[in-house]
């Protein structure tokens, strides 16, 4: 009979002592003969900003809710600052959801401040911090307003300060960069950079694989509810190796086709990606490139997350235990 761990004070299912944030260790989920989460087992570093990325359907939001306690693992257990999970835990979460948990007809401030006493501010003190986020987000204007009468990009902020407004020591995001615009999404980075600073441990799910790339210490790719790649970025990212090389030309491109140089390439117009084949010589490709091209731009690289992540989900293995960077 699966294993379920319950979400009341004083769980007596034995842990593995951690120092790690959140802990997984085999966590199952099941929704009648679909299985959404399959043994995931990760951890997470204090005051780090970890990514949990994959596909539509790979069951990173099924794994967010069982780490916050919507929802239960089948088997497997969920540990939080050390210990399991239990119902005490729940005030020291933030909490941003991908579809907006909103009330529409109430106002911005009165929801905020709503939201803040929910989870013991008193009113003072939750005025006080709402008022400060607001102005941070380039919302004082918008605090009477409906939240109905709001674009999307603004609910997601009012959203965001109502996941982090009692200080939260975890704060939990699914798609937090969702309906924001340029401007904003750097306001957000900055705060959430800002907060992992300050000691904040930070997981996000999200689609916008440059985002992660540039706020994650962590991350565990996601694929068919398995983890398939998970650790530190910068280790798996070394572990690639430098097997990319941008170039930046005018001429002849036959260079691309030379199959034993050239793995794959993506073309975007000015600037061509080109993925070398195993082996593969870059001092030969930069030869051969310039031998029939006039080249701007001839530079090695790491490959990026999204060329990893295309990877890692594409091996015949993907559906398999997760590999470390090491392995």
């Amino acid at each position: 009979m699966a294993s379920i761990q319950p979400l009341t004070a004083g769980s007596a299912i034995p842990a593995r002592r951690s120092t790690g944030t959140v802990v997984l260790s085999g966590v199952r989920k099941a929704y009648g003969d679909f299985v959404a989460v399959d043994n995931i087992s990760l951890s997470i570093k204090p005051g780090t900003i970890y990514g949990l990325l994959g596909p539509n359907g790979a069951g990173k939001t099924s794994t967010l809710r069982m780490i916050i306690g919507i929802t239960f693992p089948d088997s497997g257990q969920v540990s939080v600052f050390g210990e399991p999970l239990t119902l005490a835990h729940k005030d020291r979460f933030g909490y941003l959801p991908e579809e907006r948990g909103l009330y529409k007809k109430m106002k911005v401030l009165e929801h905020l401040l709503f939201l803040a006493q929910l989870k013991g501010l008193s009113s003072a003190e939750a005025l006080k911090r709402a008022q400060s986020w607001c102005d941070r987000f380039d919302l004082s204007a918008w605090t009477g307003k409906k939240v109905e009468e709001l674009s999307k990009g603004m609910q997601q902020k009012v959203q965001f300060i109502g996941a982090i407004l009692h200080d939260p020591e975890l704060i939990v995001m699914d798609e937090p960069f969702s309906g924001l615009d340029p401007a904003s999404t750097v306001v957000l980075k900055n705060v959430l950079l800002e907060l992992a600073k300050s000691g904040k441990t930070i997981l996000l799910s999200t689609h916008g694989m440059e985002q992660a790339e540039r706020l994650c210490h962590s991350i565990c790719l996601v694929n068919h509810g398995r983890a398939v790649l998970e650790g530190d970025l910068s280790e798996i990212k070394a572990s690639y190796g430098n097997c990319n090389v941008q170039i930046k030309y005018d001429g002849d491109a036959r260079f691309l086709q030379e199959s034993r140089l050239v793995q794959s390439f993506n073309d975007y117009g000015n600037y061509v990606e080109v993925r070398l084949a195993p082996g593969a010589d870059t001092q030969e490709l930069l030869k051969l490139a310039s031998a029939g091209a006039r080249l701007s731009k001839f530079e090695v690289m790491e490959p990026s997350l999204e060329e990893i992540f295309i990877d890692a989900v594409s091996k015949p293995d993907a559906n398999q235990s997760a590999r470390r960077p090491h392995a």
